[in-house]
């Protein structure tokens, strides 16, 4: 089996001869410029991971892999573009470098270039793995928009937020998994428990992310920290502390939520200690804990020897900067 950073190499690889050296430069030059920040390339990652389990010629499954990597950076620029996030993996937003336009019309033709790819895979598991694609890249629009419409919302609960992050979030890593295992030729039963694993593992992962937006350290973490307070995102964090709140710290915590004007850095400090006084992190780490552990046990049920398995688990552990 090839280690972690052979797999790294090799898509690496594959991304940096991508023939993306076409007119116009505007349109190209933002795709080249997304896909150099590199980013963990997680999701690219488990379909080799999924796939080499069964298999070790993995040069099959890198369409897949390459599919997955355009369509996972189409998603992060509009998603920039709608959050109007300025820093992305430490590095100014393309909108910034760029426009907002262009960045649309980019992330638009790395859409296309996904689905290029993704018709790539042998033909005789095409079908399956472009189903399985399609119904992926429906649910992440459906998850896109609930987090948009909980922006006008101030009753979400904390079951939808976890449908909302499971659609925009984990179903991508679910299905990596089980499109690396689809053309592995792995059983049906294997290629669900390794897709229910990415999407524990990715509702771990999203949740840590919340986590992180308030007590990162924004030179690990590659973005500004208390964004979502700013922007007043309904995460399982806010979710919560308006529901465990007492009066006064809702009382307040309504009152920054509703205030047009504030200074920046003032109203991340306050809501930051009304988590704090609430003890918002514990219940975060708490869920955290749930996910990852679910993650493990549909590891555990994949027929094959724990040795096999043993890359997907010292990722999964990487991933949440645990120890084994």
């Amino acid at each position: 089996m090839k280690t972690i950073p052979e797999l790294l190499q090799q898509l690496t690889q594959c991304i940096e001869a991508e023939p993306l050296d076409r007119q116009p430069k505007t349109l190209y030059d933002p795709i080249k410029y997304a896909l150099s920040l590199g980013g963990k390339r997680m999701r690219p990652l488990l379909v080799l991971l999924a796939y080499q389990l069964y298999k070790e010629d993995t040069e099959t499954a890198l369409p897949a892999a390459i599919a997955i990597e355009y369509f996972h950076n189409f998603t992060l620029i509009h998603d920039d573009v709608m959050d109007k996030a300025d820093i992305r993996r430490g590095k100014p937003t393309i909108h910034k470098v760029w426009n907002e336009t262009t960045a649309i019309l980019s992330g638009d033709n790395m859409l296309i270039l996904a689905f290029k790819h993704m018709a790539a895979v042998p033909a005789q598991h095409l079908k399956a793995a472009m189903d399985l694609f399609i119904e992926t890249a429906t649910q992440i629009d459906e998850g896109q928009q609930m987090d948009i419409d909980f922006e006008k919302r101030s009753d979400v609960t904390e079951e939808e937020y976890i449908e909302m992050i499971r659609l925009k979030t984990s179903v991508l890593l679910g299905c990596s998994m089980q499109i690396g295992a689809i053309l592995a030729e792995a059983s049906e039963a294997d290629a669900q428990a390794l897709y229910n694993f990415g999407i524990n593992l990715g509702l771990s992962f999203q949740l840590q992310d919340d986590l992180l937006d308030v007590y990162g350290d924004p030179e690990t973490f590659g973005k500004k920290i208390g964004g979502d307070i700013l922007c007043n995102k309904k995460t399982y964090m806010l979710i919560q502390a308006l529901k465990h709140a007492g009066p006064l710290q809702c009382t307040e915590l309504k009152r920054w939520l509703s205030r047009e004007r504030f200074n920046p850095q003032q109203k991340i400090n306050a809501v930051t200690h009304i988590y704090d006084t609430v003890g918002v992190r514990q219940m975060a780490e708490e869920k955290i804990n749930l996910y990852f552990n679910a993650a493990l046990d549909a590891l555990e049920t994949v027929q094959l020897s724990a040795e096999r398995k043993q890359v997907l688990l010292e990722l999964a552990y990487k991933l949440l900067n645990r120890q084994s």
